[in-house]
């Protein structure tokens, strides 16, 4: 009998990691959670897991740089994407829906996404940072006036009583996540590729990574810079781009972007996220 995969993601039982996990994989799978984006990388990388999936980038707030950073110097390639609509609740004991709200308990990103509303609606509460959403809603106490902000998902994971849905500042907000493993993912037709580029810290230099995408034509979807972590002001540039390493006109990109680049890291070519799986 075939063994489920075993994949790992930052936990603990309820956060949006885990939904971006159930969705890209189904509920036949062994789930691992761990307490940080550095363990995900470890468990994946030490095979303790299958693959590993973790946030990238929120659609309001941004890049995740710890992710990122650990991207730079792993050997792990990323092999899909998710994307998960983010949409926060205010979070109350099931027993206790009118309680009297003192504290507000939830992730710094979430606190941060919900913003306007809090001030709003909740003014003098005090503000309850945690290392995930999940933790928060663990925290919901209706002695002391405890609320968390979090999903659907850690409502019912605790068993908690949604008290508004949706207070999200932005309705479009979303976070993307990277599905990581060891065998890089067969080309689709419809898929994209993410590289990091190593420059030489002078003028133009960005410009010339940039000009053979424009003379092949190939469609940018997303570029960052993050500091090398070699030396002081020297950056890289992450990039995602249209098609397939295994694609000819890839292949062509990459022998022109090594006449202007110091270094190009391929983390992976992989499906482009549809929206079903």
């Amino acid at each position: 009998m075939k063994q489920s995969k075993t994949v790992a993601y930052l936990g603990p039982a309820g956060t949006y990691s885990q939904l971006a996990l159930l969705n890209h994989f189904g509920n036949d799978i062994n789930q691992c959670p761990c307490l940080s984006i550095d363990e995900v990388f470890y468990a994946t990388e030490q095979r303790l897991a299958d693959a590993g999936i973790v946030p990238v980038e929120n659609s309001t707030e941004g890049s995740v740089n710890n992710t990122q950073d650990l991207l730079m110097d792993s050997m792990l390639c990323i092999v899909g994407e998710e994307v998960v609509p983010i949409e926060h609740n205010l979070l109350v004991p099931v027993d206790a829906p009118t309680m009297k709200i003192h504290a507000i308990a939830s992730h710094g990103q979430s606190l941060a996404q919900c913003r306007r509303w809090i001030n709003s609606h909740y003014p003098k509460a005090e503000l309850i940072e945690c290392v995930s959403n999940a933790e928060a809603a663990s925290r919901v106490d209706a002695a002391r006036g405890v609320a968390a902000i979090a999903g659907s998902l850690a409502a019912r994971t605790y068993q908690l009583a949604i008290k508004m849905k949706g207070i999200q500042d932005q309705m479009h907000n979303s976070t993307r996540f990277l599905v990581l493993g060891h065998i890089p993912a067969m080309a689709t037709g419809s898929d994209k590729t993410t590289i990091i580029v190593y420059t030489e810290n002078r003028p133009g230099a960005l410009f010339k990574v940039l000009e053979p995408f424009e003379n092949l034509r190939i469609s940018l979807t997303k570029i960052d810079s993050r500091p090398s972590k070699k030396e002081a002001w020297e950056y890289v540039f992450f990039i995602d781009f249209e098609g397939h390493q295994q694609d000819i006109n890839i292949a062509e990109l990459f022998e022109r972007l090594a006449d202007c680049t110091q270094q190009v890291k391929v983390l992976g070519s992989y499906p482009v996220y549809s929206g079903q799986q």
